[in-house]
């Protein structure tokens, strides 16, 4: 779908003319994404090799330090895992498949990405297309890949009907999609997705970000509990959660 400048000035309008101090945000996000870094461990005596790939989420960004993103309250949790982070601000799930470049092979994957997919209105066509060539290409860098798409983008506090509306409708796509991909072994699909009435970033505004757009501490510790047991992982990291000694 090309977003033609049509398009993108209705958005414009609707970011500016939505109360809520919208324009304020967008300076947030933009602020959070500057500040962000992807955190990296290198135990001394590794046991199990994780690979990080995606967009803002995996960063880490909203987070107040590395260690509080996901992928340090990881680090915490399994000390002799070794994690590389090779995500970025502003990917899509296109750009993830360059991330995963290479012969280096891990232990498993962990894939979170969609919200730009979402937001920036790409075609879900090509979006499911990018998803199957990510977890092909992840599922050569590792026996397990864990695909974790971002949640219901509509619930962020950062949008307002009607847009929130479009927003859900494109996450729910997204996450079908996603799903579908994961349905083939070596492959395990995390659902962040809940209609508003559910999802407790609607109605916990503690777990956002103070851009309304990105996963707070808190926002993090709750995506680590999903992860922890919807993928299983305190079994599957197992042999890394000991300490060297």
């Amino acid at each position: 779908m090309k977003r033609t400048p049509l398009l993108l000035a209705a958005m414009a309008l609707i970011a500016i003319s939505i109360p809520g101090c919208a324009v304020w945000r967008i300076s947030q996000s933009a602020e959070l994404a500057r500040r962000s870094q992807a955190l990296q461990v290198t135990p001394a005596q590794p046991t199990l090799r994780l690979l990080v790939v995606g967009d803002s989420t995996a960063v880490g960004t909203g987070a107040s330090s590395p260690a509080a993103s996901l992928a340090g309250l990881l680090a915490a949790q399994f000390p002799r895992l070794l994690i590389e982070n090779r995500a970025n601000d502003g990917a899509t799930f296109a750009d993830v498949a360059t991330q995963l470049a290479g012969d280096k092979p891990f232990d498993m994957v962990l894939v979170q990405a969609g919200g730009n997919d979402v937001i920036r209105l790409r075609d879900m066509d090509s979006v499911a297309r990018d998803i199957e060539r990510v977890t092909l290409l992840a599922r050569q860098r590792a026996p397990l890949v864990v695909l974790m798409p971002a949640g219901n983008v509509g619930n962020a506090p950062f949008f307002f009907p009607p847009f929130s509306w479009w927003m859900t409708q494109r996450s729910r796509q997204l996450h079908a999609h996603a799903q579908a991909a994961a349905a083939r072994p070596g492959l395990v699909y995390v659902s962040l997705f809940e209609e508003r009435e559910n999802d407790p970033f609607a109605r916990q505004r503690e777990l956002n970000a103070k851009d309304g757009l990105h996963p707070s501490d808190a926002g993090y510790r709750v995506w680590l509990s999903q992860l922890m047991r919807q993928a299983d992982l305190q079994q599957r990291l197992a042999a890394a959660a000991q300490p060297p000694g």
